[in-house]
């Protein structure tokens, strides 16, 4: 057979390094263990990308793809924390970057009744590594249930609320529990958020948020410094946004923190 011609090998002539290169949107499925030690299988969107050198006129892409799947038909973490290690060698790079977004489901009962009902979440594992140094970032985030406190402090009946997002993103030594960086945001809310609730139970969510009202500020404030009380998070960055249930616009802010600095 005719030895075929390998184009990306080739010199590029024009000097300009590329910061990323590689594949993105790519679904596959992944296994994570929770905090109750049982597994969740879920479905995961990654991106895998190298830098690619100024002197390369491209990458190899089905080597990005062909690493993924020599892990068989499912990850697990211990093989996620692998990848970045093979994209450097496959494609004989000086940096990999590789993310694993995925829903991470967690059932909550109901306040009052105790209702069952399972609450999803966005979980992203990114991860940059070259030869020698790995980088390894959890992002969860989690929605939220905001009272504003000037509402309630100028309204003779009531206050408005609304539902919002909290990205929060850490950097850590030990091993952490997604479920507990899930708890730390939604005790900083003014309320957390339920799959079902009967009466009795959006009766106390009501009240619960009513009597805890938080600005957007308040509410990175209060990741903030229940993060700085974790020895454990060396760097955090949280980022909430409101949705608005008053203003054609969402209300946002953002903290990021690295300990010793």
């Amino acid at each position: 057979m005719k030895e075929l011609k390998d184009t990306q090998n080739e010199i590029d002539p024009r000097g300009v390094p590329i910061k990323r290169v590689g594949v993105r949107a790519l679904r596959f499925p992944v296994r994570i263990r929770d905090k109750q030690d049982a597994v969740q299988h879920t479905v995961a969107t990654v991106s895998l990308a190298v830098d690619l050198p100024h002197q390369y006129k491209g990458t190899h892409m089905s080597r990005f793809v062909e690493t993924l799947n020599q892990h068989g038909p499912e990850l697990s973490v211990r093989d996620l924390r692998a990848i970045p290690n093979e994209l450097l060698t496959r494609l004989d790079a000086e940096r990999a970057h590789v993310e694993f977004s995925f829903a991470y489901f967690v059932e909550k009962k109901a306040p009052v009744t105790g209702a069952p009902g399972m609450v999803d979440y966005e979980v992203t594992f990114t991860i940059d590594a070259t030869k020698d140094e790995m980088d390894f970032v959890l992002t969860v985030a989690v929605p939220v249930a905001t009272l504003c406190p000037c509402s309630k402090a100028i309204s003779e009946r009531g206050a408005h609320n609304q539902r919002g997002i909290v990205t929060y993103s850490v950097r850590f030594g030990d091993p952490i529990w997604i479920e507990d960086l899930i708890r730390l945001v939604e005790q900083s809310a003014s309320c957390e958020l339920y799959a079902a609730l009967k009466r009795p139970d959006e009766k106390a969510v009501t009240e619960t948020a009513y009597d805890n009202p938080v600005f957007v500020e308040d509410l990175v404030r209060n990741v903030a410094v229940r993060s700085q009380g974790d020895e454990n998070i060396k760097w955090f960055r949280v980022e909430a946004e409101n949705f608005e249930s008053i203003h054609n616009h969402n209300a946002f802010a953002e903290v990021e923190w690295t300990r010793g600095e």
